[in-house]
């Protein structure tokens, strides 16, 4: 007995030592909800511990990735590889479009009758013809498949 006198009388004096925030720290300590979170994280400390490790890796990784120079540059070159035809197509339609506006404006005669039939003959009006035929018979058979769920 006492023994436990002793222990309660050691942990008064070093409560009174104590400073506010360590008094503070103790008071939630001995809240039920405080100590039912800390038993949940002493539970789980190895799957804790599994991911802090993953999320180590994973940081190094990330910056070895981010500061090789060598690295990026090639990664640039390829997206600009793979970007470059595609942009100068754009950039051709985009020219063919104005200059068919260009066109459009000066010329002022009207296409009659005889006009589209010679311009139906033309292999690019054909060509345009066919996709949109294509592309409407595709949009009609996914309406369909839409009205069929």
């Amino acid at each position: 007995m006492s023994q436990t006198t002793q222990q309660a009388a050691a942990e008064v004096a070093s409560t009174a030592t104590m400073t506010p925030q360590q008094t503070d720290v103790l008071d939630q300590l001995m809240k039920p909800e405080i100590q039912q979170s800390l038993t949940v994280l002493v539970e789980n400390l190895p799957k804790l511990a599994e991911m802090t490790t993953v999320l180590t890796k994973t940081y190094d990784l990330v910056q070895t990735v981010a500061n090789d120079r060598v690295l990026i540059d090639d990664l640039k070159g390829g997206m600009e590889e793979f970007v470059k035809p595609i942009q100068d197509k754009a950039k051709g339609i985009a020219q063919a479009a104005i200059e068919a506006n260009d066109r459009s404006q000066v010329e002022t005669t009207t296409v009659g009758l005889f006009g589209l039939l010679k311009m139906l003959k033309d292999p690019q009006v054909q060509k345009t013809l066919r996709f949109a035929q294509a592309f409407l018979e595709i949009s009609a058979e996914r309406q369909q498949q839409q009205q069929q769920k």
